[in-house]
């Protein structure tokens, strides 16, 4: 009989979880915001806003570039994982190695080599990108296997799911509230430069992060929890084995979808407080608080109605809700009152679907990679969540420059269209989700 984690250790194990969400989200938040502000933000534009093909800014590009690398990196940690002999166990020493890169990376991506617009800014950032995303694959990948591994049953999986959200949107709040932790260095460290405040708040959050990283290999010793044993299937073969599984197909499409969605709403967030509604920046990270909290009163109906009428009703429901969520955008600062009651209805209403979408796929796909375990016989379940986080990153990363390519269309006060267009991509989006999840087959 295997053991299983104490409190304390899903704890822990959900701090690692916390402190990657943070480094991943500052990039979602703040890469826009910091690199093309809009021009009431007070702070300099620093790569040019050239257009290629009439629709791709320059962010958008280097936005896809570091992806692009950090795709290709993710099939290759999962194989290596999945394969490793190691006598600590095949995920954490790779975890341990990958966090002190991970901070300094992405602490460099907002030091611009220039403090103007330049295209060595833009050279410098496609080099900063691909090295932090490189870095925190490192430890999302064999983190992300581990829950596949240290529980045994479904209810246990959500439980651990459970807690790893509560670790991915505390994440989210603290990356929301750069801009107001540079706010408290101004006030008490005489900065002056904005720039400079916002550069030394991200520092502070990725030490942070390292700390709660280390949490994970701390507090849990991965060889009495898992007796998965290393695979012996070579890259390709795992990574197209993982494409036969047509349930896996359907999960893959439709989470593809939400986090483009999401990153677009992420990457939105101060631009839909401060433009559209005419709001301080520092209002994003009270907004992403009241959704975040909010949506912890979701969790118990969320892990007991799913335990009784099965998960996939959630997670649809889940996504109907954010159809309607992103029409929603497309209106905000024309709805008949007041810019705080846009923003609040905008934000509690994202609270069901953060907490259906953040617990309820981990947990499927957990049963999904343990399913194929036991038909095949072979460990590889890291492959399946490095695919999940490959398309991931490429949804965030699609998002990112969906957001950068329509701020061409306008994303000033009075000029806004290209921001409010960002609704109605994002509806679209949450439609395909939908459609998609409505076929992937439940077992009972």
């Amino acid at each position: 009989m295997n053991k299983t984690l104490s409190r304390k250790q899903e704890v822990a194990y959900a701090a690692g979880m916390m402190g990657w969400s943070i480094m991943t989200n500052i990039i979602i938040v703040m890469l826009p915001y910091f690199y093309l502000p809009p021009s009431n933000a007070g702070l300099p534009p620093l790569v040019p806003q050239l257009v290629l093909l009439g629709a791709f800014n320059i962010l958008s590009i280097i936005a896809a570039s570091g992806r692009l690398v950090d795709a290709i990196f993710d099939p290759f940690i999962a194989s290596k994982s999945d394969a490793s002999t190691n006598k600590n166990g095949r995920r954490m020493p790779f975890m341990k190695w990958a966090i002190i890169p991970a901070m300094i990376f992405c602490s460099l991506v907002f030091y611009p080599l220039e403090k103007t617009e330049s295209l060595h800014n833009a050279w410098w950032l496609t080099l900063t990108l691909c090295l932090f995303f490189i870095s925190v694959t490192t430890y999302i990948i064999p983190y992300n296997a581990l829950l596949a591994e240290v529980t045994h049953t479904p209810q246990q999986k959500v439980k651990l799911s459970s807690y790893q959200q509560i670790g991915f949107v505390l994440g989210i709040i603290l990356s929301a509230c750069t801009n107001n932790f540079a706010d408290l260095v101004q006030d008490n460290f005489a900065v002056s430069n904005r720039s400079e405040a916002i550069q030394y708040a991200i520092w502070g959050l990725c030490i942070l992060s390292g700390i709660v990283m280390m949490l994970p290999i701390i507090f849990i010793k991965e060889k009495d929890f898992s007796v998965a044993k290393p695979t012996h299937i070579p890259l390709w073969p795992a990574i197209v084995n993982t494409f036969n599984n047509k349930n896996f197909k359907y999960y893959l499409i439709s989470d593809f979808a939400f986090y483009t969605a999401l990153s677009i709403i992420s990457s939105g967030l101060l631009f839909f407080c401060t433009v559209l509604l005419g709001l301080p920046e520092s209002e994003g990270g009270k907004f992403m608080g009241a959704m975040v909290l909010t949506s912890l009163l979701f969790y118990p109906i969320v892990t007991l109605g799913s335990a009784r009428f099965g998960k996939k009703p959630f997670v649809l429901l889940a996504f109907a809700v954010l159809c309607l969520i992103f029409v929603t955008i497309f209106f905000l600062g024309k709805l008949p009152f007041g810019p705080y009651s846009q923003i609040y209805l905008l934000v509690i209403s994202a609270s069901f679907p953060l907490a259906a979408l953040g617990i309820l796929p981990t947990a499927i796909l957990a049963d999904i990679a343990q399913k194929d375990t036991q038909e095949t016989g072979e460990n590889h379940e890291g492959m399946f969540f490095a695919v999940k986080y490959l398309f991931v990153k490429l949804g965030q990363t699609l998002g990112i420059a969906i957001f950068a390519m329509l701020t061409i269309y306008g994303k000033d006060p009075g000029h806004d269209f290209g921001l409010r267009l960002n609704g109605i991509v994002g509806f679209g989006l949450c439609l395909v989700a939908l459609i998609c999840f409505s076929k992937f087959k439940e077992e009972k």
